[in-house]
């Protein structure tokens, strides 16, 4: 049970754990609220460059969001990359937390992960795939409590079976998520080339009501959340010093080069005020050339990209709790590596049990996670912030890549991070103070842990 992670996923195993992750049902289900977000942008080109057509302006708006949030992401995908490259081992931003500003960071990071974080994101993706499976198959009933209970039953299957696969070994879990990872990104082809080559929309003449940018902005940057989770399985990537570079880079690059294909699809075939308007746009782009089965192959679509981004979830956050009990000795049983399945067993059996306990106790838990993003993005701008940090600190110490334009990337993404760590807090402050009390009780129940609890002890054993 002692055993240590083996170097095993190449960069195409690499890839395809960020861009499965990042692909999740935000595309599908967000795109049309960016698009009333990019409204006044649309309106600023049109009264500056009124030459190219309100439609075009427009369209312009909307992509120059999807490729801001992709830009963004990047910049901290850079900031990532120096530290993973630095410090290929299992858990990200465990790891960089706790040599940037002492154990307790990296603890209250790696105590959150396990107990709202990461089983909540897994939740999140497992009720979108059930949201869409219970619509086409639901044995419970239309009623509110039949659809309550397929919705239940759909989500806790998915984390039930995927936890199983990446139980049996760390081959199954990635072959999983590869195969999910490339069913997706082929699907997102085929619904820009459906979109594109169907009959055209003209401008629809419903009004938009817009939405503030900085919401969209929001929106966007959700859509491409997951970028990060390379670094949480760096001890595992073969060739650290240049895969996880790669991965970071080519993840996100391949994930925001999808986006601007699929939204320029939507807009093309729909135009800009139906695109904004529509309640199923992936759905409505493509039943104009397949208006029999495009609702079907939308719904299967969605259901794979969610099971995607879940056994991604999965498959990573699990190394958080592993790298946390390598170090902790009051979850020291978390931090074995199991040596047949090749797999961190017992940090997957309690993360699956969480995940399947909010599940099954909160039914629409989804509606809270969004309250935990502030929590997200502080630990976001610590470890961009712990770049710098560890550049002075441990001068000395090795990196094959060092950030390009440093600093510029990471004063970008550390703006972004505090402009939406703000925007969380006063929105939860507004319409759900509760559940911020709920996070800070968690917070400060993770900071007596450890202060009560035994001293850490320093293991470097997290390098194969």
């Amino acid at each position: 049970m002692n055993a240590q992670p083996k170097r095993q996923l190449t960069l195409f195993d690499s890839s395809c754990i960020i861009v499965g992750i990042i692909i999740g049902a935000g595309i599908y289900q967000m795109a049309p609220d960016i698009a009333k977000g990019s409204h006044q942008i649309g309106l600023w080109l049109n009264e500056n460059f009124p030459g190219l057509g309100q439609e075009v302006n427009h369209w312009i708006g909307v992509l120059l969001l999807w490729l801001a949030g992709g830009l963004i992401s990047l910049c901290g995908a850079l900031g990532y990359a120096e530290l993973a490259t630095a410090w290929p081992k299992e858990g990200g931003d465990y790891v960089f937390l706790s040599k940037a500003y002492g154990k307790w960071a990296g603890f209250l990071f790696g105590w959150i992960q396990l107990t709202i974080v990461r089983p909540g994101d897994i939740a999140v993706m497992a009720f979108a795939f059930a949201t869409y499976s219970a619509a086409a198959i639901n044995p419970f009933g239309q009623s509110e409590q039949g659809i309550a209970i397929a919705h239940r039953v759909y989500a806790g299957a998915a984390v039930l079976i995927l936890t199983l696969i990446n139980i049996l070994g760390v081959r199954q879990g990635k072959w999983a998520q590869n195969l999910l990872t490339t069913i997706k990104a082929l699907g997102l082809v085929f619904v820009f080339l459906v979109a594109m080559s169907g009959p055209k929309g003209a401008a629809g003449s419903a009004e938009v009501q817009p939405l503030p940018v900085s919401l969209a902005l929001v929106f966007v940057l959700f859509t491409y959340g997951g970028w990060n989770e390379m670094a949480y399985v760096a001890a595992e990537v073969k060739n650290p010093r240049k895969n996880i570079t790669r991965a970071l880079v080519l993840g996100t690059a391949a994930v925001t080069v999808l986006y601007l294909l699929v939204n320029g699809a939507f807009l093309v075939a729909l135009g800009y005020e139906p695109m904004a308007n529509s309640q199923a746009v992936a759905t409505d782009a493509v039943a104009q050339s397949l208006p029999r089965i495009g609702a079907g192959l939308i719904s299967l679509l969605v259901c794979i990209s969610a099971l995607g981004a879940v056994n991604g979830l999965i498959f990573t956050g699990a190394r958080i709790t592993y790298a946390m009990g390598a170090e902790h000795r009051l979850f020291s049983a978390l931090g074995r590596w199991h040596e047949k399945t090749e797999t961190p067993l017992p940090a997957l059996l309690i993360q699956g049990v969480i995940a399947l306990s909010m599940i099954l106790i909160f039914g629409d838990f989804v509606k809270t996670l969004l309250y935990t993003a502030a929590a997200v993005y502080l630990f976001y701008l610590g470890t961009t912030i712990a770049v710098v940090v560890l550049r002075i600190k441990e001068p000395q110490a090795e990196r094959p890549y060092r950030v390009t334009l440093f600093p510029l990337p990471l004063l970008i993404f550390a703006a972004v991070c505090l402009y939406l760590i703000y925007s969380c807090f006063t929105y939860a402050w507004s319409f759900q103070r509760l559940a911020l009390f709920v996070l800070a009780g968690t917070v400060l129940a993770g900071g007596l842990i450890y202060a009560l609890g035994p001293k850490p002890r320093n293991n470097d054993d997290l390098v194969p």
